[in-house]
């Protein structure tokens, strides 16, 4: 993980689960990190998962038949627990093994993927956990160095000529298409990888929130490489 004054102002690192989920965000924090240096092959696991498509849910009868080594045993025993934790706390994780995402190509000028810097967005008052265990890591982008990308003149220009209604209804059409969500790093910007094996709790859009919601993305993936992610 990158060390940076955004990162600072960004992001408050907590050293166990409790701290992870109970730490209020506040100021220009959006982004809790229990930061781990975790044990076990967690390559074992992800080549032992037969993968037919681009990406797949593993669920945890599976991963608890699979023969692994030692070491893979060790990281089965830390996913599970993650699962468990999360669980208990009452998020609904999901493990995934992703050998890429589907990129959207229905409007070339604005792709709407998770490769775009994007905040979530809900109804209710919860947050995203992620942590990546293996392959290319997720990343964020300070709010600073992010423009949402429908206040842009030029792409706001080209989403009026493919909306051609009523100018009342531009906004809702924006936000029904999600396009109100996804933003454009600067010139200057500078990404920040959350790194392998650490738990991360991001802010969202949502009503009761006192906090931007973070910026976020997918990263390339290294040279067809799978991931191992969970998140919720």
């Amino acid at each position: 993980m990158q060390n940076s004054s955004h990162v600072e102002n960004q992001i408050q690192i907590v050293s166990n689960f409790q701290d992870l989920v109970s730490t209020s965000f506040h100021g220009h924090i959006n982004a809790l990190c229990w930061r781990r240096e975790l044990v076990g092959d967690f390559s074992e696991i992800v080549n032992k998962i037969e993968l037919s498509e681009n990406m797949r849910v593993i669920d945890e009868t599976e991963l608890c038949e699979l023969k692994l080594s030692e070491k893979g045993q060790l990281a089965r025993e830390i996913l599970l627990s993650d699962l468990e934790l999360l669980k208990a706390h009452g998020a609904a994780p999901i493990l995934n093994v992703i050998k890429h995402y589907e990129r959207d190509d229905a409007f070339p000028f604005f792709p709407t993927d998770v490769y775009s810097f994007h905040v979530d967005r809900s109804p209710i008052p919860v947050d995203t956990f992620l942590c990546t265990y293996h392959g290319a890591s997720s990343e964020i982008l300070p709010n600073s160095q992010g423009v949402q990308k429908v206040l842009v003149p030029e792409i706001r220009d080209e989403l009026k000529k493919m909306y051609r209604g009523t100018e009342e209804g531009f906004e809702i059409f924006l936000s029904e298409n999600f396009f109100d969500l996804h933003y454009l790093a600067t010139s200057e910007a500078q990404p920040i990888s959350l790194g392998l094996g650490h738990l991360w709790r991001l802010a969202i859009d949502h009503p009761e929130s006192q906090v931007a919601p973070c910026l976020h993305r997918a990263p390339e993936e290294n040279n067809g490489k799978r991931r191992l992610l969970l998140i919720c």
